[in-house]
């Protein structure tokens, strides 16, 4: 048996996976966020901590001779959140998150200090990054940047807790603008450049390595043997990318989650920080992968649901089964900003096109398109980085609307799988990477493909309305930030 525990932003999921490599049981808690400032957003670090001891306490209680047999844990993390700890490893403030826009004007120091950023880390300087959370930190907060001993991501903060030891993986470490990420190492460097120095990182793993062993007091707790070991593991989307078998150069898969992503395996470091691509390590040794990010994708359904206040799944419902064109409204899905391809920390959504006799299920479809409209932003970037891509599975919580998926599949022109599993992806990852680091087995085994469940191709009668609604939606950036 192995475990996945996937810290997320909305909460924490566990997954317990047998040896055949089926999902056999589930638990999940929810965790809070807070916004105690306009473009915040932080965390509670032992809330990570208390929800994921939660999550398998629950496995344990449903499945005690499945979770009495596990032979190695994985994590996956939400990226780039800096949590800071003092001498004795405590936090010493709420953990800075990865949809955090408060460090625009750091991330410009940090590109001055260091011109050679792009060539070491192969990405922009944003506010979600890790790196410049710390120079805000120096500037805003120096009695607690003074006392800073360790700097960890949130899946290292639960590992540290559950083992006692500090490491962390190369695909996470790459969001952090401090990792070498051709040479999969530490830059010195980069560190300098926000005041920091090698001693303030935790040591490096590759995520399918052994990064620890779980501590005592939860083996005895959960009944586990005493040598369940704990991958190094990694960030969420390279998680979900091991969760669906993306692991060859190539594999593309589109993340409907709280954010969006288009995710693309590569087998070298090809770094394109001019369209705002993300070039990272992956979570197996000698691949790496490129990233376009939207920070709402899902996030933005649920607003809207939040703000009409009704469930999600009724607001899908009222669209019916399919659409026949675009919605006569447009929206931007920048609610916390943007990343790809416009690196705008301070962007922000907006719906166009509103009348009279507008209806609901007018503004929902423009929510979906809006965001598939975004996700084509990033197809674009990263096709012009590296290649076109033919076609993409698709996971996270929008994977479940089959309306989504073909909106999408309209919109971006190439054919998208909905795929088995697709809900807990990067949990499922991450209990692939413990049974790596458990047996030693090649991850070409263990990293299989799930089962697709429908395909859906773009529909030609579409094609010609989507594109006009796309070249229009893509001129509403520009104008509304000329205004603003």
């Amino acid at each position: 048996m192995y475990l996945g525990l996937d810290i997320g932003t909305s909460g924490v999921k566990a997954v317990l996976v047998n040896e055949a490599g089926a999902v056999i049981a589930t638990a999940a808690r929810e965790l809070a966020l807070s916004h105690p400032a306009p473009l915040w957003s932080e965390q509670d670090p032992d809330a990570w901590v208390d929800a994921s001891i939660g999550a398998v306490d629950d496995l344990a209680a449903a499945h005690p001779c499945n979770v009495a047999g596990v032979r190695g844990i994985g994590l996956s993390g939400q990226m780039h959140g800096a949590t800071l700890l003092d001498a004795d490893g405590r936090p010493l403030r709420p953990a800075i998150l990865w949809n955090d826009g408060r460090s625009h004007a750091e991330c410009v120091e940090l590109e001055r200090r260091c011109p050679s950023l792009h060539a070491i880390a192969g990405n922009l300087a944003m506010p979600g990054f890790t790196a410049p959370k710390l120079l805000w930190v120096a500037r805003h907060e120096p009695d607690i940047f003074k006392r800073v001993a360790k700097v960890l991501l949130p899946k290292a903060y639960v590992r540290y807790r559950l083992t006692g030891e500090m490491a962390e993986d190369m695909s996470d470490a790459a969001g952090t603008l401090w990792l070498d990420v051709g040479r999969r190492s530490w830059s010195a460097e980069l560190l300098h450049a926000t005041g920091l120095d090698l001693h303030h990182m935790p040591r490096l793993v590759e995520g399918s390595a052994v990064s620890a062993v779980l501590a005592p007091e939860f083996a005895q707790r959960w009944g586990m043997a005493k040598d369940v070991v704990i991958a190094g593991g990694a960030g969420d989307n390279a998680a979900s990318a091991v969760g669906l078998g993306a692991i060859a150069p190539g594999d593309a898969f589109l993340s409907l989650g709280t954010s969006g992503v288009v995710f693309r395996v590569t087998d070298r470091f090809a770094p394109a920080p001019a369209s705002a691509v993300h070039a990272f390590c992956h979570a197996l040794p000698g691949l790496w992968h490129q990233m376009g990010v939207m920070l709402s994708a899902a996030a933005s359904l649920a607003w809207l649901a939040g703000v009409m206040e009704v469930p999600a799944a009724t607001l899908l419902a009222s669209l019916g089964e399919h659409v026949d064109g675009p919605s006569p409204v447009k929206f931007l899905p920048y609610l916390d900003g943007e990343r790809t391809p416009h690196n705008d920390a301070t962007a922000s959504g907006a719906f166009v096109g509103l009348r009279g006799a507008t209806g609901r299920s007018q503004i929902v479809q423009a929510v979906l398109e809006g965001v598939a409209f975004a996700a084509r932003d990033n197809l674009a970037a990263l096709s012009a980085a590296s290649g076109p891509i033919a076609e993409l599975d698709l996971v996270g919580g929008g994977s479940r609307s089959p309306l989504w998926a073909q909106i999408c599949a309209d919109v971006l022109g190439i054919v998208v799988h909905r795929v088995e599993e697709g809900e807990v992806g990067a949990a499922l990852g991450a209990a692939r990477l413990g049974r790596l680091a458990a047996t030693g087995e090649d991850p070409a085994q263990v990293c299989t493909r799930p089962r697709r469940l429908a395909s859906f191709m773009p529909r030609a009668s579409a094609a010609p309305a989507y594109d006009e609604a796309y070249r229009s939606w893509r001129n509403l950036y520009p104008a509304l930030k000329e205004s603003t």
